[in-house]
């Protein structure tokens, strides 16, 4: 007797019911898929208040089916302080790219996380401007190529990628920073419970939670996005190694 098919996997109800619109491989929608699941796994849905940046994370309200203000570049975490202390009973997130969080954006997310917000930050490195051509970022790896350093990042001049888990960690003000990536099934699952931790700790009003998302970006790398996942895994991940540098409920 064939028994009737069960559905086991559907779309979160935190997210909207459209077409992705990010490049081939873009990683972004795995992520959107992972911050849904979090507000759908604790209820939050209908008091959340997410704040864009400008990047290719700006289209968060294109995806999320929750309340969203869109913030000049890289001051994602001044307006969410702004939304979280008028608003204390919500539950307030900035999504980030690494041109926006890390570069531009550096002054507002150290003060954030040293005064010790209570938000959560999202942030997506994927090693690049991605929205703007490819560009340098802060991320950038050594000697990696992009349209701005066509002959690779020289540190001689450019400086060092910042491992932003790891300075933020050291801030009294941050209560959780965690780096995680979704080049894998094994690391996708281990994101998720990341991320929905980041969103738990928030309800608790520890601190600033802070998740940053290794991701890749096949159309800027120049890359098929097969190539681009494998590139996460081998480049990625040892310069920015995963792992959790703060977490003050650990015991």
């Amino acid at each position: 007797m064939t028994r009737p098919l069960q559905k086991v996997f559907d779309r979160p109800v935190s997210l909207k019911d459209v077409q992705t619109h990010f490049c081939p491989g873009c990683q972004h929608g795995t992520i959107h898929r992972l911050v849904a699941d979090a507000m759908d796994s604790l209820g939050v849905q209908q008091r959340t208040i997410g704040v864009a940046s400008v990047g290719c994370s700006v289209f968060l309200y294109g995806y999320f089916d929750v309340d969203v203000v869109e913030a000049p570049h890289g001051r994602a975490p001044a307006v969410a302080t702004g939304v979280k202390r008028v608003h204390k009973d919500k539950i307030v997130f900035t999504y980030q790219g690494d041109g926006d969080l890390a570069a531009i954006g550096t002054s507002e997310i150290i003060h954030a996380a040293n005064r010790g917000e209570k938000l959560t930050v999202i942030f997506v490195n994927n090693t690049t401007y991605g929205m703007t051509g490819g560009q340098m970022a802060p991320t950038t790896l050594p000697a990696q190529r992009t349209t701005t350093s066509p002959r690779g990042r020289d540190v001689a001049v450019d400086g060092y990628p910042i491992r932003m888990a790891e300075v933020l960690a050291a801030l009294e003000g941050t209560a959780y920073s965690v780096r995680v990536s979704v080049n894998s099934p094994k690391n996708i699952i281990q994101a998720g419970k990341v991320i929905r931790r980041a969103f738990e700790l928030q309800t608790q009003g520890v601190g600033l939670s802070f998740v940053e998302v290794l991701s890749a970006c096949p159309t800027n790398w120049g890359m098929d996005p097969l190539k681009a996942n494998e590139r996460v895994a081998s480049e990625m991940i040892p310069y920015f190694p995963l792992g959790c540098f703060k977490d003050i409920t650990a015991a």
